[in-house]
């Protein structure tokens, strides 16, 4: 920890080995595009999200969360039926807004992980729906249990995921 860091970002900075930069994210676009294709109930996931959250909240770059958000999404929206975009804008969004929040507060703190991916789920389908039925005009329901169940299962899932996640860490 730097003895004379101006802020958080500073002073937390972390990271990560290169293999896990890139292999995080194409296993769980791999997984998201085609376990859903056996198991049905899998498409209630959604592992791209949750790995933009924890590189966004973790590393505490608005501008590189925003990139990563958004390649994520697009590769996302590559292999799914949604019209090419809706993920990517809605991940860039998650994104920056996760990375923002890492910078003034302890993303570290399990408590806080739990609170701010359950809240980014459901912020992240909110901002799909407006997307998808506003924008597209494609008609695209909204059910509030659902969505509520889903956020706390993707949450549920985080917690895991981002604790198997925390031991990739480089140590100094």
């Amino acid at each position: 920890m730097a003895l004379m860091a101006s802020t958080r970002r500073e002073a937390d900075t972390q990271s990560f080995p290169l293999f896990v930069y890139v292999l995080t994210p194409l296993l769980a676009l791999g997984l998201q595009s085609f376990v859903p294709l056996f198991f049905s109930h899998f498409s209630i996931l959604d592992l791209p999200l949750l790995v933009v959250i924890y590189f966004a909240s973790t590393l505490r770059t608005p501008i590189a969360a925003t990139i990563g958000g958004a390649l994520i999404g697009l590769a996302q929206d590559a292999l799914t039926h949604q019209p090419l975009g809706v993920f990517g804008i809605a991940k860039a969004c998650i994104g920056y807004v996760a990375a923002s929040l890492g910078v003034r507060i302890d993303t570290e703190s399990p408590a806080t992980r739990l609170v701010l991916t359950f809240l980014f789920v459901v912020l992240n389908d909110g901002i799909d729906w407006v997307l998808i039925r506003h924008l597209l005009a494609h008609p695209m329901p909204w059910g509030w249990l659902h969505e509520l169940v889903r956020a706390a299962i993707n949450t549920f899932i985080a917690i895991i995921l981002f604790a198997l996640l925390d031991r990739l860490k480089n140590r100094e």
